[in-house]
């Protein structure tokens, strides 16, 4: 407890601070108390300016922001300023003044940039400029268990070389398990900063990339209570509603689930017998032991291989393998294997199998100790031959009462606002999921926001997902508005907005948030230029200002989106 006098100097020196300022107050703070460093040492030499550094971290769950902080406290420690900012907030034509410019920065899905990034990652993509005063530094966080590991953080180190600026570090990959061997890779720049003078600075070796999971993801254990087909007889499709009871599971409406889907018994089976690989011999892989059966079957990807596995199996058969991409059982068929100690050598080096994510389309307070999900039958053809999703495969095998493994992912930037504010939510298809889990929370907390819902599938006899809860929650006026498109009568989601512009705009102008969840590709290109053609038509904008506006929208979180 401090004595008056200082805590009312302590409040009358932090009044005059930022958010991004109190943010590293606190980061330094936790770091003496935790480290009990001495009181910070003054720069060497006094007559020389201080070191500055930017740290600029891109984040979708808070690892890289809560990863920054403690580094800039460090980089306060070492007698260098730090500035600390979000890239969401960071003036890219600062990008032309700085000198020193580290950033912190996660990979998303299939080795995209966190939202938070979207706008930084395009810049230096695009926009065909040089900084050739820069010299700068890349820690990259990802997890390993996703093929396209650390992807972003690879991407931004080589265009910000490729835009001229200097690289001063090799850039680190680290894993869930990131604290340590980030802080070790970040004492020795600021070193390198702080001691040489020179403008060339020179890390000798980059840090191993990280694949222990000491503090990765809870997973948990649950039961499916319901599995369910929501497309009805005549439907094109099939997509399963599951219910899943987990005891203390946690999330909030707006969150996901990853599941790791197993490979085929069968196909395992017949791998082992063809390679003549032992099945019950133990293995090492990412620091855990397994049989090398229960490998095949729960660790590694052997469907659909990347160019450069093929080539690796090319090489251990003595074979001229065409690279199109095939399943793992395809190559022992057509080009038998001769050494099956190489063999297991070759499965090692398979990437491990990528969770799938789903979007929960549930809410603890209405389902209590349960998660809902809706996925879609995932069929596609490759090389001519009809394939199935893995994890399809593997939820549409499940019955009631088996288990599954799962586990939570925060999507802190798919939230609900607060409960007297009114929302807009655009989902076709298994994109209304969490719009499900958005109303049934509302509903059960007696929000008073108006919710407004546009859904769109290919036939409203056979695809209206959940059409019961939709019809019951607008009689009871939980729902305020529902608009349908469905694609056999010509009609889409954005041909709904577009009818209901005048309507739309207002809401949006008086403050409502949109939410837009679906397909990426195409659906939500469409969302999006409708959306800013609304702005152009009924606030009387240029093209200019509408997309002004709309970039307001995002900055200022009314418009959100979660797309696949």
């Amino acid at each position: 407890m401090l004595a008056e006098p200082k805590l009312k100097l302590l409040h009358e020196h932090i009044r005059s601070y930022t958010k991004e300022e109190l943010i590293w107050v606190n980061g330094f703070i936790s770091g003496l108390i935790n480290e009990s460093i001495a009181p910070i040492p003054s720069v060497a030499d006094k007559n020389l300016p201080a070191k500055k550094i930017t740290l600029a971290y891109g984040t979708e769950t808070g690892n890289s922001k809560k990863l920054a902080t403690g580094l800039a406290a460090k980089a306060k420690q070492k007698g260098i300023q730090a500035r600390l900012v979000s890239l969401d907030q960071y003036r890219l034509p600062d990008l032309h003044k700085e000198e020193y410019f580290i950033t912190v920065i996660s990979t998303q899905g299939e080795g995209e940039p966190p939202v938070a990034a979207q706008k930084f990652y395009n810049h230096i993509h695009n926009n065909g400029f040089k900084i050739p005063e820069m010299k700068y530094a890349v820690l990259a966080l990802g997890d390993t268990s996703y093929p396209m590991f650390c992807k972003t953080g690879e991407d931004v180190d080589i265009q910000l070389e490729n835009i001229g600026a200097k690289r001063i570090a090799p850039m680190i990959k680290c894993d869930l398990d990131y604290e340590k061997p980030a802080e070790q890779w970040f004492d020795q720049l600021l070193d390198s900063i702080n001691n040489i003078s020179s403008p060339e600075i020179k890390i000798t070796a980059a840090a191993p990339a990280i694949t222990e999971k000491k503090a990765g993801k809870k997973f948990y254990t649950g039961t499916i209570l319901a599995h369910i087909n929501l497309n009805a007889t005549g439907s094109d499709k099939t997509t399963y509603h599951l219910e899943i009871a987990a005891d203390d599971v946690e999330y909030l409406p707006g969150d996901s689930i990853g599941i790791v889907p197993e490979n085929d018994e069968l196909v395992v089976d017949e791998i082992i017998m063809l390679s003549g690989i032992d099945g019950n011999k133990t293995v090492s892989f990412k620091n855990e032991e397994a049989s090398l059966r229960e490998h095949l079957l729960q660790k590694i990807n052997i469907s659909f291989l990347l160019e450069k596995f093929i080539k690796q199996y090319a090489d251990l058969v003595q074979a001229e393998i065409p690279t199109t991409r095939v399943d793992l059982i395809q190559l022992l068929r057509k080009y038998p294997l001769k050494n099956s100690e190489a063999f297991e050598k070759f499965l090692l080096l398979l990437h491990p199998i990528a969770p799938r994510i789903y979007n929960i389309a549930s809410s603890i307070n209405a389902h209590g100790n349960e998660v809902h999900i809706i996925a879609l039958h995932n069929d596609f053809i490759v090389n001519g031959q009809q394939k199935n999703g893995l994890c399809t495969d593997f939820i549409s095998n499940k019955k009631e009462g088996d288990t599954i493994q799962f586990f939570v992912q925060v999507n802190k930037r798919f939230r609900l606002p607060d409960s007297d504010q009114n929302i807009i939510m655009i989902g076709p298809g298994t994109g209304i999921a969490p719009f499900r889990s958005f109303v049934a929370e509302r509903d059960a907390t007696g929000a008073t926001g108006k919710n407004w819902l546009f859904f769109g599938e290919e036939k409203f006899t056979t695809d209206f997902y959940y059409q019961t809860e939709w019809q019951n929650w607008f009689s009871s006026s939980v729902l305020t508005n529902i608009n349908l498109a469905f694609s056999e009568q010509g009609i889409y989601v954005q041909d709904k907005l577009m009818q209901k512009a005048s309507e739309l705009f207002e809401w949006i102008n008086n403050g409502a948030s949109i939410y837009l969840c679906g397909d990426k590709d195409t659906m939500s290109k469409a969302v999006e230029s409708t959306l800013i053609k609304i702005f152009e038509q009924e606030g009387k904008l240029s093209n200019e200002a509408a997309l002004q506006y709309f970039e307001a929208l995002k900055s200022n979180g009314k418009y959100m989106k979660d797309v696949y």
